[in-house]
C-alpha cells in the first residue's frame, strides 16, 4: 500500500488536533458535572441528566445543525463571540472541535460518573475528620481514586472524536486542511472514482490510532492502580 499523500497527512494531523483539543476542553466540565449528577442532590438534577446524555440519542447531524444555529456566524452565541472576542467557530477547526467535544461529553461524564459511585465514602469522611478542607478531600483523596475512570473517559471522548462525522460536517462542512479529518476524508473519498485507495489508507490509520489510544489508557490505569495499591 502506497504511502500517505500531503492531503491525507493533513487530515490526520487535523484529526488528533481537533480530538486532543476536545478531550483537554471537556475534561474539567466532565469531572465537575459527573460529581455533581453522582453527589448532588438538587432541583433539575434530571433534566441535566437527560442534556447531559441527549448528544448520545440525537442524530449527529441534529447536534450539528444545533450549533450551526447557534455558533453560527449570525448565531445568538456565534455572533456575540465573533463581535466582542474575535472567536469564530462556524467553518473553523475549533468548531469541529468543539462539535466533538458535544457529542464526547456523555461518555466522558459517564465513565468519571461511575468511576465517582465506586468510591468508599468512609475514606474521605476519614480525611474530613481530621480536619482537610473538602476541596483538600477531594484532591488528595478522591480524584486519585477515580483517576482510572477519568483516564477511561478521556480515551472515550478522543475515540469519539477521532470517529465523528455527522455533527461535525454539518457544523463546519468539509473543508480540506481546515476542517477535513479523517472520517470526512474518508467520506470524500467514497465520493470519486479511484479513491478506494486513499480511502483505505485513513482507515487503517484510524484504526492504529484508536488502538494506540486503547494500549495507552490500558497502561496508565495499570500504573495508578498499582501506585494506589496497598
Amino acid at each position: 500500500m502506497e504511502g500517505l499523500s500531503p492531503e491525507e497527512w493533513t487530515a490526520v494531523r487535523l484529526s488528533l488536533k481537533v480530538a486532543l483539543a476536545a478531550m483537554a476542553a471537556s475534561l474539567v466540565p466532565g469531572i465537575a458535572i459527573a460529581f455533581l449528577l453522582e453527589r448532588g442532590r438538587f432541583w433539575g438534577r434530571q433534566a441535566l441528566d437527560v442534556l447531559v446524555h441527549l448528544p448520545l440519542v440525537l442524530p449527529p447531524v441534529v447536534v450539528g445543525w444545533f450549533l450551526l444555529v447557534g455558533f453560527g456566524r449570525r448565531g445568538p452565541i456565534g455572533s456575540f463571540l465573533a463581535e466582542q472576542f474575535g472567536i469564530v467557530f462556524s467553518f473553523r477547526w475549533t468548531g469541529a472541535a468543539l462539535a466533538c467535544a458535544i457529542m464526547g461529553f456523555p461518555l466522558l461524564v459517564r465513565a468519571i460518573r461511575l468511576s465517582i459511585a465506586s468510591v468508599d465514602r468512609r475514606l474521605e469522611d476519614a480525611a474530613g475528620t481530621l480536619g482537610a478542607h473538602p476541596v483538600w478531600v477531594f484532591l488528595t483523596v478522591t480524584l486519585p481514586l477515580i483517576l482510572p475512570g477519568i483516564l477511561a473517559g478521556m480515551v472515550l471522548s478522543f475515540a469519539k472524536a477521532m470517529g465523528e462525522f455527522g455533527a461535525t460536517i454539518t457544523f463546519v462542512s468539509n473543508i480540506p486542511g481546515e476542517t477535513q479529518t479523517i472520517p470526512s476524508a474518508i467520506y470524500a473519498y467514497t465520493q470519486v472514482p479511484g479513491g478506494e485507495g486513499g480511502a483505505m489508507r485513513l482507515t487503517f490509520v484510524s484504526i492504529a490510532i484508536s488502538i494506540g489510544a486503547l494500549w495507552l489508557s490500558e497502561w496508565m490505569a495499570r500504573r495508578v492502580r498499582r501506585a494506589h495499591a496497598p
